[in-house]
Parts: C-alpha cells; sequence; structure tokens
C-alpha cells in the first residue's frame, strides 16, 4: 500500500502487447460486433476497455502486503493477472462463460461481493459502459447526443430487461427452443423487418425495374449510376457536362468495365466499353480536376467557383449514366435506357425531412454546392423509399403488440409491457433504417475495386462530403442498400450480445448529468479540435426522429441534434480559434471539476485522450490538445498516476517513426488531488523525477513494453510527480506549465535511457554511437578512429570482431542481415559484445523466426552476465531510428523486445 490508498494494476502495469494486439484486430471484425448496431464514430475498442476496466478495479499485488510480501512474489501474481487479462481482451473469448466468470471472481476478490456502478459520461457508441455490463457491474453512460443515447439504449437498456425470452412472432411449437439472452429479441427483429421490407418492395416494386439485357432477358438491378452536371461555362458549348471522378465502373482483371462518354447534337451520352486498349489514363479518368472540371464537349476548364456558384442558384443537375446488375458471380455494366430513366422520375414526398444541414467548413461539404437540406442529400426516389419505411415502421408496432399480447405479456398499467416490448423492438427497426440511409444516398460513391464493385457508404471518412457521381443502390437486392440486411446485422449483434445488468443511458450534459452515489468514471471525452460529431449525426438524427422519435419525445424535441454545448473546439461555432479554445479549456474544467466532485477515494478513475494525428497531421495542433487536456485535468484537483498508449494500427506497422507517430489513445489512470496537497519548485520537482523516473523506466521496460510506447508509458510517473502537487513553482514565482513540466519529463527520460549506455562494453558503445550519427552507411575512417580512441576502443579489434566493415577510407557498421550466425559467442572469447548479440538476434527474429532467435538468447544467457543489457540496447537503438526517421530498422527493434517474453520461453 502507498500513498493512503491501495494501487490497482492499472496504476502499475498493463500487458500493452496484448492488448494493442487485439485491439487493432479488432478493427476487422464484424459478425456480432455490437458497433455493427449502428454507426458512431471513433469508437474505442471493446478489448481495451475491457482490460482497462478490469485493472482500474483489481489491486495491484503491491497493495497486498500480507498476501505477497517480496517483489518476487508480486511479480509472480502480477504475470498471473496479465495472463487472464490477455485472455479477456481476444475476440473470441468475449462470450467465454469461464473467461468472464474468472475476470468477475477477480473483481470481487478487490472490491467484495457489492461493486462500484461504472460511468461514462461520454458514452458515445457505448464501448466503455458495454464492456462494464460484460464484468457484471451496472453501467451508467450518458452523452449530449440523442443519436449515441439511443444506440446505447439499444446494447444497455432494452437486451436486459427482454433478455431469455421467446420472440413473440413464432409459434408455441417454436416456443420450446431455449431463447437465452438476446436470441429471442433478435428473431423477432428478423421477423419484423422482413415484414417491413415484404410491405414496402410490394407498394414501390414499379419505383425499381429490372434490367434488361440484349438478349432481353431480365435481371436485378445492384445499383443506378448517376453523375451529377453543370452547363459549360463556355458560351459557345453550353452542354451540360458530366461531373466525374473516373469513368471505371469495375477493374477485376479480365472483366473490367468503364463509361466512354460522346456529345451529340449537345446532349452528352454514355456507352460502356472494356477495350483496355482504350481505357482511360490516370491523367483523363473523368472530368473532375484540382480547382474544378473539364468539359468534354470543349474542353473548357471549369472553374469550381462557376459549379457552386451552379449549386447556389439549384442548377446542377444530374444524369443516369449506367446500370450495374447482377449477373452469375458478376457485375453486368448496362447503359441508361428509357425504362430506368422514367421510373426514376417521382415527385419527394411531403414528409420527405427538410432540417438545414448546419454549415461546417471543416465537415459538411456539400452545402457549398446548394445541397443544403437533409432531403437534398437523396435522390427523390430514395425520399419515398426511406419515407415509405419510416411509415411502415410506426404501423408495425401494433402489430407486435399484438403478437406479444397473444404470446402472453401483460396488457395492465399506464405503459403496459407488451407495449414496451413493441416499443423496444421498433428502436431496432428504426435503427436499421438509420443505418441503411448511409448507403441509400446520392452522397454513396460506386466503387469499382475488384474486391467491391457495390455501393461505399456516405462516411467512408468523418464528413459530410460532396460527392459528384454517385451509385443509387436497390434497396430490394441484397447488398449495403437493403433494409433487410441492415437489420440482420443487428440482429447478429444482439444474438452475440452477453446480456448483464440492467444498464441505463439517458441524454445530458457531462457538466450537469447527475451522478449516482459512489460510481466510477471511465470515459472517453472530446478531444481537442475535434471532429463535430453533432453536425455528421444530424443525417441519422433526420431519420431516427421519424421512425422513434416519438418513443423518447425529450431527446428528440429539437430539428436537429443540440450542438452549443458539445464540447469541441470548432473555430466556425464559437467565432474563432481563439474563442474556441477558450471555449473548450472552460467546459473541460467545468466538466471535469463537476465529476471529481464526489469521485469515491478508493478507485481511480479512467480516461482516453484519442488522438486524431495521422501521418501528415499538425504536430503543434496535437501537442495543443494534449497540454490543454492534462491541464484541465490538474486544474479541477486530479492527480495522474499512469498513462498508458493503446495503438489500434497493426501491431509492429509504424509508418510514421520520428515523425511523432502517435497511439491513437491515451489511457489515463487519475485520482483526486489531495486538498492537503502542497507545492515545490522547478529544483524539487527535477530532483523528485530523477529520483522516480529510473525505477519506474526499469519496470516498463521489465514488462516488455514495445520502445514505441515506452516514450509515452513514462509520462505516466513523470506527470504523476507534477501532478501530486497543488502548483510546481518557477524560479521568477510563476507556476509551472503543463509544456514545461512533460519537457522536463521527457529530458530526464533521455537522461535515463543515457545511463544504459554506461553499462556497455566499450566496442558496443562505439558501434551505437556510430550508428546515431551514420547507421548502415559509410562514414570517414579518419572519424572512427577518433571515435574509437575516445571510447578505449579500436579499429582493428571492431574490424576483426565483425562490428564494422572498413576499405578505402570509408567504415560502415555491418547490418544484422550481412552477418554469418552465431560467430561472437565462443567460448575462448575474451569478453562478449553486446552490439553483436543484439544484431544477431534481430536478423533471427526477422529472417528465422522466433525459436531461433530463442535458441541463440539462451546460448548467449550463458556468457554475459544479464540479458536485460542487451534489451536495453535494443530501446536505446529504437529512439535514435525515432529521432533519425529511420523506419524500417526502428520496426525492427520494436518488434524484438515486444517478443522477449517469447524469445525467454524455454523451447
Amino acid at each position: 500500500m502507498s500513498d493512503g490508498y491501495k494501487r490497482k494494476l492499472i496504476e502499475v502495469s498493463l500487458p500493452l502487447e496484448a492488448i494493442n494486439k487485439e485491439s487493432a484486430r479488432e478493427k476487422s471484425i464484424r459478425h456480432g460486433h455490437p458497433s455493427t448496431v449502428h454507426p458512431w464514430w471513433a469508437r474505442r475498442p471493446l478489448a481495451a476497455c475491457r482490460a482497462v476496466l478490469f485493472a482500474q478495479l483489481v489491486d495491484d499485488p503491491s497493495s497486498k502486503p500480507e498476501l505477497f510480501p517480496t517483489l518476487e512474489e508480486q511479480a509472480v501474481e502480477r504475470k498471473r493477472l496479465h495472463a487472464l487479462i490477455e485472455q479477456l481482451v481476444v475476440w473470441e473469448n468475449a462470450n467465454d462463460s469461464d473467461i468472464i466468470a474468472r475476470a468477475r471472481r477477480e473483481v470481487a476478490r478487490s472490491l467484495g461481493d457489492s461493486p462500484p456502478s461504472i460511468m461514462d459520461p461520454f458514452a458515445g457508441g457505448g464501448s466503455i459502459p458495454l464492456e462494464a455490463q460484460r464484468l457484471g457491474l451496472v453501467a451508467f453512460a450518458s452523452d449530449l447526443n440523442p443519436v449515441a443515447v439511443l444506440i446505447n439504449k439499444a446494447i444497455l437498456e432494452i437486451p436486459p430487461r427482454w433478455s431469455n425470452r421467446p420472440p413473440v412472432s413464432l409459434g408455441n411449437s417454436e416456443k420450446k427452443r431455449s431463447w437465452v439472452g438476446s436470441l429471442g429479441l433478435a428473431e423477432d427483429v428478423r421477423h419484423y423487418s422482413g415484414w417491413i421490407r415484404d410491405r414496402v418492395q410490394e407498394t414501390l416494386n414499379a419505383l425499381y425495374p429490372q434490367a434488361t439485357l440484349p438478349d432481353r432477358s431480365r435481371v436485378p438491378v445492384v445499383a443506378w449510376i448517376w453523375a451529377r452536371n453543370v452547363r459549360c461555362s463556355n458560351p459557345a458549348c453550353g452542354i451540360r457536362t458530366p461531373l466525374m471522378r473516373s469513368w471505371w465502373l469495375a477493374k477485376k482483371p479480365g472483366k473490367e468495365a468503364y463509361l466512354t462518354p460522346s456529345v451529340n447534337a449537345r446532349d452528352v451520352r454514355f456507352s460502356v466499353s472494356s477495350d483496355m486498349a482504350r481505357s482511360p489514363a490516370k491523367e483523363d479518368d473523368g472530368t473532375m480536376r484540382r480547382g474544378g472540371a473539364v468539359c468534354v464537349g470543349c474542353s473548357e476548364f471549369i472553374s469550381l467557383s462557376h459549379i457552386r456558384a451552379e449549386g447556389e442558384m439549384k442548377r446542377i443537375g444530374v444524369q443516369l449514366v449506367a446500370i450495374a446488375a447482377k449477373g452469375d458471380r458478376r457485375r453486368i455494366y448496362l447503359e441508361a435506357d428509357e425504362e430506368q430513366i422514367a421510373c426514376s422520375r417521382v415527385e419527394p414526398p411531403a414528409t420527405a425531412p427538410v432540417e438545414q444541414l448546419t454549415s461546417d467548413p471543416r465537415n459538411v461539404w456539400c452545402v457549398n454546392y446548394g445541397l443544403k437540406l437533409i432531403s437534398d442529400l437523396f435522390t427523390s426516389r430514395q425520399l419515398v423509399m426511406l419515407t415509405t419505411y419510416c411509415e411502415s415502421i410506426r404501423q408495425v408496432r401494433e402489430k407486435i403488440y399484438r403478437d406479444a399480447l397473444a404470446a402472453g405479456f401483460g396488457s395492465e398499467g399506464k405503459r403496459s409491457e407488451a407495449r414496451a416490448y413493441s416499443d423496444a423492438v421498433a428502436v431496432y427497426l428504426g435503427l436499421a433504417l438509420s443505418r441503411v440511409s448511409s448507403t441509400n444516398s446520392s452522397l454513396c460513391r460506386w466503387n469499382p475495386h475488384p474486391s467491391k464493385e457495390s455501393v461505399s457508404d456516405v462516411f467512408a471518412r468523418q464528413a459530410i462530403p460532396m460527392v459528384w457521381d454517385f451509385a443509387e443502390g436497390n434497396p430490394f437486392c441484397a447488398g449495403p442498400s437493403d433494409y433487410g440486411q441492415s437489420a440482420e446485422w443487428i440482429a447478429r449483434a444482439l444474438d452475440a450480445l452477453v446480456v448483464g445488468q440492467p444498464g441505463f443511458a439517458i441524454q445530458a450534459d457531462a457538466a450537469k448529468v447527475k451522478k449516482p452515489l459512489g460510481v466510477v468514471l471511465s470515459t472517453d471525452p472530446p478531444y481537442y479540435d475535434n471532429v463535430g460529431y453533432a453536425v455528421l449525426s444530424d443525417f441519422f438524427y433526420a431519420w431516427l426522429r421519424k421512425t422513434v422519435g416519438d418513443l423518447y419525445p425529450e431527446m428528440f424535441q429539437t430539428s436537429l441534434t443540440p450542438k452549443a454545448d458539445e464540447l469541441i473546439a470548432d473555430p466556425s461555432r464559437h467565432g474563432g480559434k481563439a474563442e474556441a479554445a477558450r471555449f473548450f479549456r472552460q467546459k473541460y474544467e467545468e466538466v471535469f471539476t463537476w465529476l471529481r466532485n464526489g469521485a469515491p477515494d478508493d478507485l481511480p478513475v479512467t480516461i482516453y485522450y484519442a488522438y486524431r494525428q495521422s501521418e501528415d497531421g499538425d504536430v503543434d495542433q496535437v501537442s495543443t490538445g494534449w497540454e490543454v487536456f492534462l491541464d484541465a485535468m490538474l486544474r479541477t484537483g486530479w492527480s495522474i498516476r499512469a498513462t498508458w498508449p493503446i495503438r489500434t494500427e497493426r501491431t509492429g506497422r509504424m509508418r510514421d517513426i520520428g515523425a511523432n507517430a502517435l497511439a491513437s489513445s491515451i489511457i489515463l489512470a487519475c485520482r483526486p488531488r489531495p486538498d492537503t496537497a502542497g507545492t515545490t519548485d522547478r529544483r524539487g520537482f527535477i530532483r523528485e523525477l530523477r529520483e522516480k523516473l529510473p525505477d519506474a523506466l526499469i519496470s516498463l521496460e521489465q514488462s516488455n513494453i514495445a520502445p514505441v510506447d515506452l516514450a509515452q508509458a513514462a509520462i505516466g510517473p513523470g506527470i504523476a510527480v507534477f501532478s501530486n502537487y497543488a502548483q510546481v513553482v518557477e524560479v521568477d514565482g510563476s507556476p509551472m506549465s503543463v509544456r514545461t513540466a512533460l519537457a522536463l519529463i521527457n529530458q530526464v527520460l533521455g537522461e535515463t535511457l543515457a545511463e544504459h549506455e554506461g553499462e556497455l562494453d566499450e566496442n558496443s558503445r562505439f558501434a551505437l554511437k556510430w550508428f546515431a550519427e551514420y547507421g548502415w552507411r559509410e562514414g570517414e575512417f579518419g572519424d572512427a578512429e577518433s571515435l574509437s580512441k575516445a571510447l578505449n576502443a579500436s579499429m582493428h579489434r571492431l574490424s576483426r570482431l565483425g562490428i564494422v566493415s572498413a576499405r578505402a577510407g570509408k567504415v560502415r557498421l555491418v547490418a544484422p542481415t550481412d552477418l554469418l550466425g552465431m560467430d561472437g559467442l565462443s567460448a575462448n572469447q575474451e569478453s562478449p559484445v553486446l552490439w553483436k548479440i543484439l544484431m544477431e538476434l534481430v536478423r533471427r527474429v526477422e529472417s528465422e523466426g522466433l525459436q531461433s532467435a530463442s535458441e541463440y538468447l539462451s546460448v548467449a544467457a550463458d556468457v554475459v552476465p544479464s540479458v536485460d543489457s542487451i534489451k536495453d540496447m535494443a530501446y536505446l537503438l529504437f529512439s535514435v531510428c525515432e529521432r533519425r526517421r529511420w523506419t524500417k530498422d526502428g520496426v525492427a527493434f520494436n518488434h524484438l523486445v515486444t517478443s522477449w517474453a517469447d524469445l525467454q520461453q524455454p523451447g
């Protein structure tokens, strides 16, 4: 025990590599994943949330000295807990009753039989509360956004209430089957969505004719492909020229297809071609160019300003350019015909959503081209189809109600059981329509990629884009535009859901939400300069309001989602960058002051800080966001106990070593700072960093943390020192800024890492310093000679040992790929060279595999004082690669360290 409280596992150690690996893998999992209930942006991986919550609640062995009195015993117990986490995070184990039960028992061992509730006031897509429920805890989710709240109701609130019941849609004979968990609810979603789809198709069948092939046979249409067009700005031409980013329809080898435009009497027509000898080259593919478009008639350049002006005047038109039809295991591409054109010409329905899109230059681009209403984002035929579904979803509630009564559900009371169940199923039916609206929009592209050839989602990126040529999917053909398939995704997620204790989801501002007594916080708040999810979710909100808005009138009382209190630094919303930053800081402090009030003293809170930066991102902007975040936490009385980087990119894939490549999220473990916390000065802060960081670094390295994550994880113990004080005072009496504190932490971290160098033999020190300057490139022999003398090494011996290659006045290090194997480990060698051993290990891991490297390391362990010195050098070399942006070598050293535990396994 330390600092007056029991330390939790998350404040000491995490098996990061396993968590990161499964978090990255989870991105490719779809079937049965809760994320398929409805789209939401930037969801945290379930694997990470599961591990973080477990480690947040379970005691670290060091907090139980009566059971684990020695460091060795604590390490053994910590390893056992890590092994459980490594099993717990695997997707296939998410529903494993034995593993889940073991995890719940560990939580109970630390907290007793009455564990606290978990609350996420920025619940978003619901990953954190859902995983709290999986661990047997009561989960409270809140969010300002009604779409997010409805998603959380669908995965937290509704399933536990109706668990272990048969579906009401089946006869008595089927009810003898075991309907555990949400299987019955899922079956009803399937049944009633199918009932709705059949009736809508029957109503609208004439609007969606089959395509006619050259032999006059008929086949289903997969999609109608359209192009927007504008009048050419050249008065002598004046044709309506298509605005197309690409002519390609299909790129599968041997089955290619593309469009060929032709102009006849001022009309532009399109034919479908497959002659690869005349296929579009990259430079003339489509008409859209940077800054505008090229007219297909006169080759005049049409500026974007002209296109925008035409859009403002509602003079951008659309033209059907091709039809994608269903063939025998392939797509058939046909030219547009009069029947298909005529069937698309329908009047928009009076009930179409006419809410105005929010003007947001960062995330909503279509408004600049005249698409300013929700209804503008859909063709008239799509609007007819979607509104017909809306009406059918409202109508089916009465049928579900009658079926529920017939199945024995109660009818008494203000809100009868049968009525409540009918409304619950309707939520999923409404979500199914909302989620499929993003593949039934005039902002959906046609994807010609060989593995796709299908309609793309509007939200391929976090924006409502402007799309020039678009695909109108057939809503009654199996595929991404099909309502039935959308409902099936939801049903599969319900099938796989682990139903825990009843959860609660409410709409609330995080700064005002009512917190249950003793609730523990775990949350993923918005980050600085975040994408405005409120603006994007209006796309879905408009349809949900029509289908289920009357079920939750308080949530759907406004015409669009609430935005004024959304916690983002949006310059367009707050009158410039300075005002946006001021709003963000003020709101953040308001939120975390409120959340600190009443926070339990015996458990840490966990907070996710999500980095948005990509490899070409704005480093200064990311730094600003991180500092604002930390500053707000510290100013509102929180002490940060640990920071852990969680990655959702593929393990070992470091696209940007040296260019400030960042983890996808940083997990912070925090506790309320005591009101009695004192102050210290700059000198005292640095002295304490130098006392505590070396031991913390040793602990991190012993856990085989990836070198790429070491610097970020080491911030935890450093910022813990800083945040333990009410204030760190500078020489001039001013309070130290977070930016300065982070710089000092990194400085001391660098000093601590550099101390590893002093533990190396003279030949390895030479190789390390030469590598830092030249890598594997050649340098001057004279420079190498001077460096070797300064380090008490010998160029002759360095060459004889095979560390360097010297010829013609040039010197270079021998790279791992040039090594021949076990040389350097013979029994009569005067002293082992750690550099040679490390390079041989790298070579074996990369070219021969872990088994070969493990065998070599076992031999090396007999001739070196400590194999940990080899790993320490790998950390040092990674830091060099990161600084010099040597990606390939950095990946190799990172891979070696993350594989260290496997290398030390016998056999």
